[in-house]
């Protein structure tokens, strides 16, 4: 079978010129990186065109440790709608070093429903997450210099800190580390660690940020700990914001790219969606809104995490609302969540797709929860039989949701063109409604958690430990408490144990720390143990990689 490259290098990318002139976009706008890549400035955002475009929005049921095909679904489905007579653009995130080398892969797509250039996306691209490490290990920098200076302004208590450093890259030897060791002179001796790039709160600052004067802002509110009385510090009272914010002056500007089938794509942020909003830059978005009169764009794991943060988190500080939302499954998901082995899920097996069908109808009530119903894509393996695939959207038509098959890996945008037509309808008939909130700002902090563990996990109830709620006294100490809520918990499960699948009840959610993200502008309830900086596996990725004298990369998959 042909590899993801193997199909991109039959599809030569089209200069970026041609891209950007496809989207209505001037050439004097233009700020190419190299010939099929390009950074766009602000100024295309136009507030005024934003309200006509439709946005949808990609979610997924409960995925397998191998994941669904969410970007290919997006991909696939922007091209799909290009193929029926919509004018679409796709919004999507960028791909973290750490995956590609990891266990994962790249995320560009697969098959026939790819972005591209692939191997430059999928590698250093146009250095978007080295400026965000940069600017991240910038302010860990200045912290350690302000505790070693004795800044006679700030007195920053050393044990309250709470700012680690990052790395876009998989290294679990660096989770836990001791920094100032060897002498006063290499600063104060202190336990902390690396988390990876996509983890960064400055990640989350710089998808949500709306303007460089906002960045900034978001910046400066970064909580970094405490002085020796216990007052709270932020970087702004280290004055870190400004130089944050100039390693930040490109990587602020969306990058401009395009599918397999060339159409424009908009590629801008990548956090990650069991810790942070999960979806790409708001000024991506709106970008893409203002040239566009369709835009897909994609919330990270299933809709439980994901989705609702993309609908209560983003949407609630960029002002959007999608006019449609799609709900990705796959035979094999279902069957896994019916109790199938993972070593059996080429398997056909209709008993365990029809158990593991309530995954995916707890995923569209959860949808229906703010006001929208949802479109199902049923993403074709070759694996998946006649028999199942006829099986599953028999079970979607009996539960009153709208199925098609996309065969976008092997097909392409051709293969989208039924679902395209459903979510094209579904937008159509509702824009410009807005979705309704799960919660309001002036809630209190626990009945906003509790609602979301309630409503979209079904947990029975909520526990915290000491040290959570410790957490929360600072939360209104800070006068913090009209943020709102970003759970971290496990992509695999309702609950926060990954080992709970299928569609758990009767169970109980414990939140063991409450983490402050004041500049992204959410707080962060911790629900199980969440991996902050992930280990290879045991054969890495990037042993499959490599490069010849020609510079042709092989491996990237």
């Amino acid at each position: 079978m042909a590899t993801d490259l193997d199909i991109a290098r039959k599809f030569p990318p089209k200069p970026i010129q041609e891209i950007a002139s496809k989207a209505g976009i001037k050439l004097s706008d233009l700020i190419p990186y190299g010939h099929y890549k390009a950074k766009l400035p602000l100024s295309l955002i136009r507030e005024d065109k934003i309200q006509a475009s439709k946005l949808i929005l990609v979610s997924a049921t409960t995925p397998t440790p191998a994941g669904e095909g969410k970007t290919t679904i997006s991909i696939g489905l922007a091209d799909g709608l290009n193929k029926i007579g919509k004018q679409t653009m796709a919004a999507l995130r960028e791909p973290s070093l750490g995956p590609v080398f990891g266990m994962k892969g790249g995320a560009t797509g697969g098959g026939h429903a790819q972005v591209q250039p692939m191997e430059d996306i999928n590698l250093h691209f146009t250095g978007d997450f080295a400026a965000i490490e940069k600017a991240h290990n910038l302010l860990a920098a200045l912290i350690d210099n302000a505790i070693q200076a004795k800044d006679p302004h700030v007195h920053i208590d050393p044990r309250t800190v709470r700012w680690k450093r990052v790395m876009d890259m998989n290294d679990r030897a660096l989770r836990q580390i001791v920094v100032g060791m060897g002498g006063k002179s290499n600063g104060f001796l202190r336990e902390t660690g690396f988390d990876i790039t996509a983890a960064s709160e400055v990640m989350a600052i710089l998808c949500f940020s709306s303007s460089i004067s906002d960045l900034k802002k978001r910046l400066g509110s970064i909580y970094i700990g405490n002085d020796f009385e216990g007052k709270p510090l932020f970087a702004r009272d280290i004055k870190a914001e400004g130089a944050m914010a100039t390693l930040l002056k490109e990587a602020i500007q969306p990058n401009l790219v395009q599918t397999l089938e060339g159409n424009p794509v908009l590629l801008h942020g990548g956090p990650f969606a069991n810790i942070a909003q999960g979806t790409n830059t708001v000024l991506a978005t709106k970008m893409a809104m203002s040239m566009a009169d369709y835009v897909v764009t994609e919330a990270g794991f299933a809709f439980d995490l994901g989705g609702e943060k993309f609908l209560d988190l983003k949407c609630r500080y960029a002002g959007l609302s999608p006019s449609a939302i799609v709900l990705v499954t796959t035979v094999r998901a279902l069957k896994y969540h019916g109790g199938k082995p993972v070593k059996e899920l080429t398997q056909e097996d209709l008993t365990a797709i029809k158990k593991g069908f309530t995954n995916l109808q707890r995923h569209a009530e959860n949808a229906l929860k703010f006001g929208i119903q949802p479109i199902i894509a049923i993403n074709r393996f070759p694996s998946d039989t006649e028999a199942e695939l006829d099986a599953l959207l028999s079970l979607c038509k009996a539960a009153g949701l709208k199925a098609a098959v996309a065969e976008v890996w092997a097909k392409g945008g051709a293969g989208a063109t039924e679902l395209a037509t459903l979510v094209a309808a579904a937008a159509d008939a509702r824009h410009p409604q807005k979705h309704q909130l799960l919660y309001q700002d002036d809630e209190k902090m626990v009945d906003k958690i509790s609602r979301i563990a309630t409503e979209i996990y079904r947990a029975k109830a909520v526990n915290y430990t000491a040290k959570a709620l410790q957490d929360l006294k600072l939360i209104e100490k800070l006068g913090l408490a009209h943020l709102p809520i970003c759970i971290a918990k496990t992509q695999y499960s309702f609950t926060d144990n990954a080992k709970l699948i299928g569609t758990a009840t009767d169970f109980e959610i414990t939140i063991r720390e409450i983490e402050i993200a004041a500049g992204a502008g959410f707080v962060i309830p911790i629900a199980g143990e969440i991996m902050r900086m992930p280990g290879l596996p045991n054969t890495p990725a990037a042993e499959c990689i490599d490069i010849n004298d020609q510079g042709q990369i092989t491996g990237l998959f």
